[in-house]
């Protein structure tokens, strides 16, 4: 059986092919409801099915966008990349994704191989230095989107959320309960370097402290930021001596390890310790007890970032361009705390 081209579908149709071509691709230029009715009808008699290979090759373009995030098998990072797929495909577009492991080189590994596919644009979710990926952008002249991070290295459009002030709002609520203090649970560094999320996670931690007059010193502990290596340092903390009576948590999946070492040490949450999360996961609304923590609109930066790596749709504000979309952050009370909700 012969294959069925385009040129069979404008025929059938009545039409050219140019205007198949608008049809397939939703553009460049608009085709009447009523002659497009008639490309479909004709696609779907014929069994027509399009060469995204040479459509690519002629346009230098895919209907794929590239997205790196440093591991997926973290909550936030798979609900973020869900996010990201759904925006896409509003837009007719898929999405491939690749894991950096948190590794700078790797992260650049991706950037040159979906790059290399002539993918629409890519979306760079990192939580590394990033200085190789700054050298494949740079060489490749690549439209990148940052998405919840903005690396020293890298100075391209960023969607992020207002991390500062979230972290304030909940070590702050911590704080009106009562507590002497707030401890903190955050990365493996104190003073991790600027754009990572979790270094706005301490600045806002430390400010909602010295705002009470509580001093900050020595209440930051160390933990890689997974549930398990959490788990392991809450263990040891939880049992000593000096036992907080709060803890903030830069994640909310080192919150889930910190509600499991609390549980073997049947040390009851809240009422012994209360703990807060940052991410609102969708297992957050399931620990037990229920964690509070910190949200931000994910569907609507998926939806941002989205937009801006395929239109470049940056607002003009005086005469430059806004480099950065901000989102803002709020609280989400639940039982962890001490409240009710």
């Amino acid at each position: 059986m012969a294959k069925v081209t385009r040129d069979d579908v404008a025929k059938l149709a009545g039409t050219s092919t140019a205007v198949v071509s608008y049809v397939i691709n939703n553009g460049p230029r608009p085709v009447a409801p009523a002659t497009r009715e008639r490309v479909l009808a004709a696609i779907k008699e014929l069994g027509y099915r399009p060469d995204r290979v040479a459509q690519a090759m002629a346009s230098r373009r895919t209907d794929l966008i590239g997205l790196i995030v440093p591991d997926t098998r973290q909550p936030f990072f798979a609900e973020m990349a869900h996010a990201v797929e759904r925006a896409a495909s509003e837009r007719g577009k898929m999405v491939l994704v690749g894991n950096a492991n948190y590794e700078d080189e790797r992260e650049a590994h991706y950037l040159r191989a979906f790059l290399g596919m002539r993918v629409s644009g890519l979306i760079l979710i990192s939580q590394g230095p990033s200085e190789h990926a700054a050298a494949e952008i740079d060489a490749w002249d690549a439209r990148v989107v940052l998405l919840h991070r903005r690396p020293d290295a890298i100075d391209d459009v960023a969607v992020m959320t207002d991390d500062i002030w979230g972290a304030q709002l909940a070590t702050r609520h911590l704080l009106e309960h009562g507590h002497p203090y707030v401890a903190f649970l955050g990365g493996t560094e104190e003073t991790p370097k600027s754009g990572d999320p979790v270094t706005d996670h301490v600045e806002g931690w430390r400010r909602a402290m010295q705002e009470s007059g509580k001093p900050p010193e020595g209440r930051y502990f160390q933990a890689l930021y997974n549930r398990y290596d959490a788990y392991e340092v809450a263990l040891k903390l939880l049992a000593g001596p000096e036992r907080p009576p709060a803890i903030m948590c830069a994640t909310d999946d080192q919150a889930i390890g910190v509600l499991r070492a609390a549980r073997e040490l049947r040390i009851d949450v809240p009422g012994e310790l209360a703990v807060a999360g940052f991410d609102d996961v969708k297992e957050a609304a399931l620990t037990d007890p229920p964690l509070t923590t910190v949200a931000s609109d994910r569907e609507a930066m998926a939806r941002a970032a989205v937009d801006l790596v395929l239109d470049d749709g940056l607002r003009v504000v005086g005469s430059r361009r806004e480099r950065l979309r901000q989102f803002p952050s709020r609280l989400v009370v639940r039982r962890s705390c001490g409240c009710e909700g």
